[in-house]
């Protein structure tokens, strides 16, 4: 994100339908002079000439913008009315007011929007380096696997929530972990911030997922909004081609892809979300399954498998899902995104979504 406009405002940008109705309101400003010019002494449409700055105002994040179009307005409003000599002494002195008091409300409004465009710039700023941080784009390519990774939040201006990702190389493997925190804001940043932590330390000493994923559920558990929760999958990949295992946390199972076909890696019983296994007692199982060369595993968050079009459908992510096709895990994700943003329509996503892919290359 740069800021390209003035004093570290990103440029104003009008949508098409805003620029038509100022278009139209400018024409019949014009117009409306010259039907002053042309009804004769004693009437005046020279007030109109109020609106001039305030059009001005909505095209700009400058407030000289407004005060040199107000500036004009009040000229032409002395050019009207001196060949208008007939007008009240009233007329002659209200209106030059009234378009100065205009001028004025516009150029303040003008500095008031883009000092808070300024501090939303700088919030976004940070936001944006919050998730650099917390969420590290993994390496294109890891020994056989070739990884992608796409996070969207719901909200454009969020930039960041609850759903989280990882890819740690360690002496074990590669270990994965994709999660979505309950609840939204501040605190499951917070809360994804704390997931992340740990798993990056554990990972890289805990041998066996479950164990890997009972000290995440821990994590939670110490923290003070005990109550708060989250789903995940965390994939143990050996570098050498070995069985991968896969632990689910109450999280929607990965899609694996397979010469065409598409099936979900159910877990063999179902876990409780992180934070939750106090609960149920057990543990977390994993499933192992052994990779092929062109197998495509794909996670999700609940933000995809739980987008709903018009009619208030669920995505089909496992049935759609062999009809897109990308040349590498990037290119397969963003038709993805492309194919959930065109079911959901103009509604939006209503939550987070994250997306991992992986394909063992030959």
């Amino acid at each position: 994100m740069t800021a390209d406009g003035p004093d570290g405002v990103p440029p104003l940008h009008l949508p098409r339908r805003t620029r038509t109705l100022l278009y139209g309101a400018l024409l019949l400003l014009v117009a409306a002079v010259v039907a002053a010019l042309a009804l004769g002494p004693g009437t005046t449409l020279a007030p109109l000439l109020a609106v001039a700055p305030v059009l001005a105002g909505a095209t700009t994040r400058r407030a000289r913008v407004p005060l040199l179009v107000g500036a004009v307005a009040l000229l032409t409003v002395g050019l009207l009315e001196s060949a208008n000599a007939q007008l009240p002494l009233s007329v002659r002195i209200s209106v030059p007011v009234t378009v100065l008091a205009s001028t004025l409300a516009s150029a303040a409004s003008v500095v008031l929007v883009a000092a808070r465009e300024r501090e939303l710039f700088q919030v976004r700023t940070v936001a944006e380096a919050a998730q650099r941080a917390l969420l590290r784009p993994p390496p294109e390519r890891i020994g056989p696997l070739r990884v992608a990774v796409r996070y969207v939040a719901a909200a454009a201006e969020a930039r960041i929530g609850g759903d989280l990702y990882a890819v740690v190389e360690t002496r074990f493997g590669v270990r994965i972990l994709l999660g979505d925190v309950q609840g939204h804001g501040l605190p499951a940043v917070e809360t994804a911030a704390d997931v992340l932590g740990v798993f990056r330390e554990a990972a890289r000493t805990e041998p066996d997922p479950g164990r890997l994923a009972e000290r995440l559920d821990a994590a939670l558990t110490a923290r003070t909004d005990a109550d708060r929760f989250a789903t995940a999958l965390l994939l143990d990949v050996p570098a050498d081609r070995g069985p991968v295992r896969v632990v689910n946390c109450g999280h929607p199972p990965p899609l694996l892809r397979r010469a065409g076909r598409v099936s979900e890696l159910e877990p063999p019983f179902a876990a409780p979300p992180l934070g939750l296994l106090g609960l149920t007692g057990g543990g977390y199982p994993a499933r192992c399954f052994d990779p092929e060369p062109g197998d495509l595993l794909l996670l999700h968050t609940d933000g995809v498998s739980e987008a709903r079009d018009a009619a208030g459908e669920f995505y089909p992510l496992a049935k759609r899902l062999p009809g897109l096709h990308g040349g590498s895990p990037a290119d397969l994700l963003d038709a993805v995104l492309a194919d959930v943003c065109g079911w959901v329509g103009n509604t939006g996503l209503a939550d987070d979504a994250a997306v991992l892919a992986l394909r063992w290359e030959p």
